[in-house]
């Protein structure tokens, strides 16, 4: 194809190349893995805020985090500014083939922490989910797990070499103040059996959004991959979460650091432990999160005074269930998200 031809069966590049044109327009990539023997856990998050109607054919503004984890000394994280490799990796980019590595390389401006990645697919990701809420508010987002991650991570004086990790890579795109939002709660397991690039055996996502309204709005799903390929979707109305406890405030860090410089309010308490159930027909299955640690990130909020709080939380997890008459269990360690804050909930 010439290179001054757009492709016609969709985007080259993860979204749409059309503004959206509203000033709070989103655009996010997100990048989540856990190292085979769990010891190690990264988050980081690349978003894009729009311009505004005022501002059309400028550029967004750009942040970018990096998240790290060691079992047994916490987390560390970068400031909204940590540089990336270009273009950024995505499992959503035209034509991205299986058995293709590119890289993915993020660091702080202190150059620590820090990772050098090569990444390739092992599965299929899920349709693209769509939630409208409040008057004109809406979340879009799509999900690829079985993502596997090998290179170097950098965490303080510390290197780890040829480390092997498994993940979750999301999209998410849409228009949305963090009031209207209210919050989320998020996260993925992956069967730790899988072997070489392989997809995992098993592999578990799930999504709960929490606008203020309306009460009809399709805000979340649980989803099961079975060897690289989505087996069930179930919807909203067939899960069912429930938390017990709160993880002790001396687990949680607050981050970017310089956050602590400010009068930021008490964040909300972290669950410490988290319970999914889905069940449609004769699928169902359980997901049991232990909390172990956490990290609160803060970000500003536009069109608030309070500030909207992420919180990434690792630790231990069981899944088991039964998709189309075949049983599954399995232990490993995962990671999930807390969000939410703005509201003043």
């Amino acid at each position: 194809m010439p290179t001054n031809q757009r492709p016609i069966l969709g985007p080259a590049e993860p979204f749409p190349d059309i503004a959206m044109r509203k000033a709070l327009e989103r655009r996010w990539l997100h990048y989540a893995f856990l190292s085979r023997d769990h010891q190690l856990g990264m988050v980081a998050n690349v978003a894009w805020l729009g311009p505004g109607e005022e501002n059309i054919g400028s550029d967004p503004i750009r942040t970018s985090i990096l998240l790290l984890h060691r079992r047994g000394e916490g987390w560390c994280a970068s400031q909204f500014n940590a540089r990336t490799s270009e273009p950024l990796w995505s499992a959503f980019r035209q034509s991205h083939q299986f058995g293709d590595e590119e890289p993915l390389n993020m660091e702080a401006a202190s150059k620590t922490p820090a990772v050098r990645l090569r990444l390739r697919r092992s599965s299929r990701p899920c349709t693209s989910q769509c939630a409208w809420f409040e008057p004109d508010h809406h979340l879009r987002w799509q999900s690829e797990t079985g993502v596997i991650a090998r290179g170097d991570w950098r965490i303080g004086e510390q290197e780890f070499k040829d480390i092997e990790a498994v993940g979750y890579h999301e999209r998410v795109r849409g228009y949305w103040g963090w009031p209207q939002l209210g919050g989320w709660v998020f996260g993925f397991a992956n069967d730790p059996s899988g072997k070489g690039h392989g997809p995992p055996p098993t592999a578990f996502v799930f999504t709960l959004i929490q606008p203020g309204g309306p009460e009809d709005a399709a805000t979340g799903s649980v989803m099961v991959w079975r060897n690289g390929r989505l087996r069930r979707h179930f919807p909203r109305r067939r899960v069912t979460f429930a938390v017990r406890g709160h993880l002790a405030r001396d687990k949680v860090r607050q981050f970017p650091e310089l956050s602590n410089l400010f009068g930021v309010p008490p964040m909300e308490p972290i669950p410490q432990q988290l319970i999914i159930t889905a069940r449609m027909g004769h699928d169902w299955v359980v997901y049991d999160c232990e909390c172990e640690s956490a990290a609160r990130v803060v970000i500003s909020s536009e069109n608030s005074l309070l500030p909207f709080s992420v919180h990434e939380v690792i630790g231990p997890v069981r899944v088991e269930g039964n998709i189309g008459g075949e049983a599954f269990s399995f232990e490993t360690y995962g990671i999930a998200e807390f969000a939410g804050g703005a509201g003043g909930d």
